[in-house]
């Protein structure tokens, strides 16, 4: 049998491929940027045909560049962007709107005219998440709402809803397969965690027909076959998970207690808590971390709608660097003290304040300051973020981590990686494979596959590459997060 394992990466700014060995080690990889769209203040969409063009591209090229045959390829794992919205047509496949971005915002003031009329209590028992612009299902109904003709056709059964996952295995397989896992169906405001069930009260709620979804199946599954002509064969795809829950599984953060944080265009940490639920009180998100076997394990997780986002901003926004990694040796001159703070609330803030009105500002400027000293605050704010988040599962009753895990684009600055422990107080440790997103879905097809016999298989196949100790003095941390916190509250749209 064949040992190599296909991953597709399909994330916020780019669809990557990687080949990986059964060993979990990357062999090669083909990754392609696409094009990003802000029709209007809070708003961001993708075209869908270019999600798939550029995600099939990217196989096509890491086959190639991998010397292998598409025969050697014994199955494919496929993680996505969570949350991001496609409806499509049943018969050609074909989006009938671009498809609406986990950071979009236009269903806020929908959201909050819910929360006015007291659902949002109801929701979250059932759902884990809270009634937020940031979820599919808010989306999917303004989709039906706004496209001409579309809540008829979807009544009709003609039309298709899907995270980025359904919607490629949709293309994958040329229509045959319309399912998810129930990591992605946890993220969509329309899945019951406790029954594993799509809910029939959600679905009456934010008025949207059954016919549209997907089937849920575990993260390790039987999810159908790509035809012949797309890759070379025909490859079954086995594994799926949204990015978030497959960093957790490429991270081995498998026994409760165990947390994980990846840096991407945002930052989310995940805390395993086992096969129970746990719900916050510090409007944390409750959700599934893995299915396998039927078997749920659920998870918190905080949400950060901006972390290496900042860093593309900086680059691409106003121009200030040419290269993310030039950032490093800017902050290394700069320090950690510089007095600046940018707060990154491009499209509203995430956890724990959950406030889709905020924007961004950068405050503390003095007439000294400098390019270097803007590209270190928003290099810091993205610890500083996560900082929110820790402290949040804190006042929730969780133990401070042993140790962060860490993982995504992000975690090789080092300085980064450093202030993080410092601010955090927690040792931070990035693996010897940062890509552990698409390692994920790999390792989940290799379950599926046989190519694994249990997690625990897997778990020995973690390796540190680094780990970063915290030095700052306590007082001087506090005195920087302080900082940070009156600079949040001055963005919010209630403070």
């Amino acid at each position: 049998m064949s040992q190599y394992l296909l991953a597709i990466d399909q994330g916020t700014t780019s669809s990557r491929a990687i080949v990986f060995s059964a060993q979990g080690l990357p062999v090669t990889s083909a990754q392609q940027e696409f094009k990003q769209y802000f029709p209007k203040d809070g708003w961001v969409e993708h075209d869908g045909e270019e999600i798939w063009l550029t995600t099939l591209k990217v196989c096509r090229e890491a086959l190639q560049n991998s010397g292998l045959q598409a025969s050697e390829i014994a199955a494919i794992g496929i993680t996505n962007q969570r949350e991001t919205t496609l409806v499509w047509d049943a018969a050609t496949g074909t989006p009938i709107h671009p498809a609406i971005v986990w950071q979009d915002r236009r269903t806020a003031d929908y959201c909050a005219g819910l929360k006015e009329k007291g659902h949002e209590a109801a929701v979250a028992a059932k759902t884990g998440l809270l009634i937020d612009p940031y979820f599919s299902a808010t989306k999917i109904r303004w989709i039906l709402d706004t496209v001409p003709g579309a809540r008829e056709r979807a009544e009709r059964g003609e039309l298709r809803f899907g995270t980025v996952d359904s919607f490629l295995l949709w293309r994958l397989t040329d229509g045959r397969s319309h399912k998810t896992d129930a990591t992605n169906a946890s993220r969509t405001l329309l899945f019951n965690i406790h029954s594993q069930q799509w809910d029939q009260e959600l679905l009456d709620l934010f008025e949207i027909p059954r016919s549209l979804l997907p089937e849920v199946l575990d993260c390790a599954a039987d999810f159908g076959t790509t035809t012949e002509e797309l890759l070379g064969a025909a490859i079954p795809v086995l594994g799926m998970a949204g990015d978030q829950q497959a960093a957790l599984i490429g991270q081995a953060c498998f026994q409760p207690g165990m947390v994980k944080s990846t840096y991407g265009t945002g930052c989310f940490m995940i805390q395993n808590t086992g096969t129970t639920p746990v719900a916050s009180q510090h409007r944390l998100l409750t959700t599934v971390g893995y299915r396998l076997k039927g078997q749920t394990t659920y998870a918190v997780e905080g949400s950060i709608f901006v972390a290496g986002a900042a860093v593309q901003w900086l680059r691409d926004g106003i121009k200030l660097i040419s290269h993310a990694r030039d950032t490093e040796a800017l902050a290394e001159a700069t320090g950690d003290a510089c007095g600046v703070y940018l707060v990154p609330a491009f499209t509203g803030l995430g956890a724990p304040y959950w406030d889709p009105r905020a924007r961004g500002a950068i405050f503390g400027l003095t007439r000294d300051t400098g390019i270097k000293e803007i590209v270190t605050a928003g290099l810091q704010s993205v610890c500083y973020q996560t900082c929110d988040l820790l402290e949040a599962m804190r006042r929730d009753g969780a133990a401070a981590p042993s140790a962060l895990r860490v993982d995504g684009g992000m975690v090789v600055n080092n300085w980064v990686m450093q202030f993080l422990a410092d601010i955090l107080g927690v040792p931070v440790e990035r693996p010897e494979i940062t890509e552990t997103t698409a390692l994920g879905v790999a390792y989940l097809a290799g379950l599926q596959l046989g190519l694994y016999a249990s997690l625990d298989d897997i778990a020995r196949m973690w390796h540190r590459d680094r780990r970063f100790e915290p030095r700052m003095g306590e007082a001087h941390r506090a005195r920087l997060y302080d900082g940070w916190l009156d600079a949040v509250k001055r963005v919010r749209s209630e403070g």
